[in-house]
């Protein structure tokens, strides 16, 4: 595959009225090939949609992106506040699907409307028989009926409405599509629906690469090809979205899908473990690897030292277990100790790492 996006060294903040300013984003970079999905995983207050803000070009204060470039197809756009971001990159080459797009259409527009704003504001030489026309191609060619564009809001499910933003946010064929949480709101039925749609307009070649938000981690091993999962304005881990899914090396990764269902038969007796404490105040993070005052395997140099990148740019772990541990699966229960009741035993096992699907799951204690 070929090269599409080239992220470095991405940092933004958050500029509070008091005057102090809280860093979201510290140091992020992240690269996409062509056709692929990326997926971004972690908690709520990680800087999931905040990376997504930067990269989609929508940043806006209170956030002020302090450092990083974006390259797209060979073109590189630095993102620092004195930079002047041309027009003609947001839309055709970087579009955002916004969290809660369902919301974004207006209640008393109809759909049709809304396009031609859209196609208009971008380029006011469109007429709106060609911004009709395009909407009504794109509609047919990903099997939607013609007939919602002469629809208000109120007359179309939740799943249909996210489905017609989705198709208006990308009606200038970006290079680069951010999608920021899409499926929250969604029902399983009208997630796959949007899934398997944003899969099929890859395919077609209406957008290049996508990046997904989320934290659901189900949904996301199902539509991206790589994950990286994020903590505290930072990177982690990266890796194929199977392997990391099954076998995580970091111990935030471990504690994340160990704290979520999986419907899935392989996993119905296993145990959902909570992840123990709360995510830093990143007005004052912790110094060393900001995870080690909720980690398991915390030892003497996480309080105090930067955790090394464990690895190469396709498959990495920010942490000194794995470091000391290369190539293993980071040990659920350990991780997860802190977060049992002194009532729970936990097994000392070297092999207890992560279940995948094909291994016999635990039993749920009684």
């Amino acid at each position: 595959m070929s090269r599409l996006v080239n992220a470095e060294h991405l940092r933004a903040s958050y500029h509070t009225p008091d005057g102090r300013e809280v860093t979201a984003v510290d140091g992020v970079s992240v690269h996409i090939d062509e056709g692929e999905v990326l997926g971004i995983a972690g908690e709520s207050g990680s800087g999931k949609s905040t990376l997504g803000a930067i990269l989609s070009l929508t940043a806006r204060p209170p956030l002020y992106v302090d450092s990083g470039s974006l390259e797209i197809d060979g073109q590189t756009q630095a993102l620092d506040g004195s930079s002047k971001i041309p027009r003609t990159w947001r839309g055709s080459v970087v579009s955002l699907l916004p969290q809660g797009a369902m919301n974004s259409i207006s209640p008393t527009m109809r759909v049709r409307d809304l396009v031609v704003d859209v196609m208009r504001a971008h380029n006011r030489s469109v007429t709106k028989d060609e911004a009709l026309d395009r909407a009504r191609d794109r509609l047919a060619s990903l099997d939607l009926p013609t007939r919602v564009l002469d629809a208000y809001p109120h007359q179309l499910s939740g799943g249909m409405k996210q489905r017609t933003v989705t198709i208006i946010s990308t009606l200038l064929n970006p290079r680069l599509l951010i999608a920021d949480e899409p499926t929250s709101a969604l029902d399983v039925t009208s997630q796959k629906a949007l899934i398997d749609m944003l899969l099929q307009m890859l395919e077609q070649k209406i957008m290049s690469g996508v990046i997904f938000i989320t934290h659901d981690l189900p949904v996301l091993r199902t539509v991206s090809n790589r994950i990286a999962v994020m903590y505290a304005g930072k990177i982690v881990e990266v890796g194929d979205a199977e392997e990391l899914t099954t076998a995580p090396r970091h111990p935030y990764s471990a504690a994340l899908l160990s704290s979520v269902l999986v419907p899935e038969p392989a996993y119905r007796k296993m145990r959902v473990y909570g992840i123990p404490g709360a995510p830093p105040n990143l007005a004052h993070p912790p110094s060393g690897c900001r995870f080690h005052p909720r980690c398991g395997l915390v030892m003497d140099e996480c309080h105090t030292e930067e955790p090394p990148h464990v690895g190469d740019q396709l498959r990495f772990s920010k942490c000194f277990w794995a470091l000391k541990n290369p190539g293993q699966s980071v040990p659920l229960k350990a991780v997860t100790a802190s977060s049992l009741s002194e009532t729970d035993t936990v097994v000392e096992d070297d092999d207890d790492t992560t279940s995948r699907p094909d291994d016999e799951p635990s039993e749920v204690p009684a």
